[in-house]
């Protein structure tokens, strides 16, 4: 819902607590607000620190709640399912936050021995992971582990996992897939049988009840589960690879794997029904985006282009792959943010991709790491902007897309793909919600 209506009497509707227009019932939380979705603030100044801000995602307005501590400068965040627990990571010390959503509070910290780029908050329990490639212990010759972390402030277990880069939970925590830099197999490990400690059942491997390794994959960095179906992604050619980027099933109960579907590129993917949208470069480079004549794409002034690529998971097969005059054209860069709005509208994000023009002095074509689809029509969409998209959020109720680019947070109306005005309201003039210093990641904590 992107118009919303009047609200005459504000006051008497707060004291009610009714709802307008389609909002739900309001929270228990301190700031009564019913459809809060969370801002990682990086800001770092005499005065100021990073914060995690409170979004109303009604009006799309700052709120005056109280924002969350979390460190100096955060950025990347994990959500529960639950939505009741998220977790933030404060880049400046290696230190994660959680907070409580319910009760709009501080859990605890945990500093980790580096930095991570995947975390994962599996359930509604106060225990998160997180993936640490430069992981050490004194007394221990390895480098990389999955680190358990009790989000009240500690790390129970590190499980040594070389060069962990990525972990991907099922969906109640009792499986975990690992996913290393410059590895041609996938780790599953089941941190419910770890040794409190120090776990090295995976170097070497020597304790399948705690870590398995599953060859046969070729640089595999991400996967999709669906029950007990991982669709790993197979980056290939892009990350050093010997082959052809694909998409190949394993499955968590047999631990079998599938043969490969080849794709144009895979490092990031969203399930939809039974497609499997895909994107990445399928290089280092990615194609150059005029050889990909079916889009408006080849018209950039960008040099090289991503792929999109949609996997039919009943066949098996994706008719996308080199077939350049039928692949999907996206920006290039490393493809690690996908998420799709109520209307069918899939936002593919990237970082370090090719910025075109300036978004704050715009001539000519403006271009940045944001490509959306729409799966019903097929057309694409390259927004006017600039920088690496850091997050996506989509709302079950409102055709509306959140969308973290170039340090700012996007509000994008999904029926026409552009940003959002609110013309009847004057809550957002501009298409952007004014957060104070660099948007890192957008979550909402209520259902809507």
């Amino acid at each position: 819902m992107k118009r919303r209506c009047l609200v005459v009497v504000v006051g008497l509707w707060a004291a009610l607590n009714l709802t307008a227009c389609g909002g739900s019932k309001r929270t228990t939380g301190p700031s009564g607000l019913p459809n809060r979705v969370l801002v990682s603030q990086g800001v770092s100044s005499a005065n100021d620190f990073g914060r995690l801000v409170i979004v109303d995602g009604f009006n799309d307005t700052l709120t005056g709640a109280t924002p969350l501590s979390a460190g100096t400068s955060p950025g990347l965040m994990a959500i529960s399912p639950s939505r009741n627990i998220v977790m933030a990571f404060d880049p400046v010390t290696n230190t994660v936050y959680a907070v409580n959503t319910t009760k709009e509070r501080s859990i605890g910290s945990v500093q980790l021995p580096g930095p991570t780029f995947s975390m994962s908050v599996p359930t509604s329990s106060t225990v998160g992971y997180a993936a640490v490639p430069t992981a050490t212990a004194p007394g221990y010759n390895f480098i990389g582990a999955v680190e358990v972390l009790n989000l009240s402030g500690s790390i129970t277990t590190t499980i040594a996992v070389t060069n962990a880069e990525t972990v991907v939970a099922n969906a109640n925590g009792s499986q975990l897939l690992v996913f290393s830099n410059d590895s041609d197999a996938v780790t599953v490990l089941t941190p419910g049988d770890a040794l409190p400690g120090i776990d090295l059942s995976c170097d070497p491997p020597q304790n399948p009840a705690v870590c398995t390794t599953i060859p046969g994959f070729n640089r595999p960095v991400y996967a999709v589960i669906n029950g007990t179906t991982a669709y790993v992604l197979n980056c290939g050619f892009e990350c050093g690879g010997s082959q052809q980027a694909s998409v190949q099933t394993l499955d968590l109960n047999s631990l079998a794997v599938g043969k490969p579907v080849l794709v144009n590129g895979a490092t990031d993917a969203f399930l939809s029904g039974n497609k499997l949208y895909v994107a990445g470069l399928g290089t280092p480079t990615g194609p150059r985006c005029a050889s990909l004549t079916s889009s408006v794409n080849a018209k950039t002034a960008a040099t090289y282009c991503g792929t999109l690529d949609i996997v039919d998971l009943t066949a098996m097969t994706d008719p996308y792959y080199n077939s350049p005059s039928t692949e999907i054209a996206i920006p290039d860069g490393y493809h690690d943010r996908m998420d799709m709005s109520i209307n069918g509208q899939l936002f593919v994000g990237s970082y370090d991709c090719t910025d075109i023009g300036d978004v704050n002095n715009p001539s000519g074509e403006v271009r940045g790491c944001l490509a959306i689809l729409n799966t019903n029509t097929g057309a694409v969409v390259i927004p006017p902007d600039n920088g690496n998209v850091d997050g996506l959020q989509s709302f079950t109720s409102r055709e509306i897309e959140y969308v973290a680019e170039g340090g700012s947070l996007r509000v994008y109306d999904t029926t026409k793909d552009i940003l959002y005005i609110d013309y009847y309201n004057d809550y957002l003039p501009t298409g952007t919600i004014d957060v104070i210093g660099y948007v890192g990641d957008v979550k909402a904590i209520d259902f809507f």
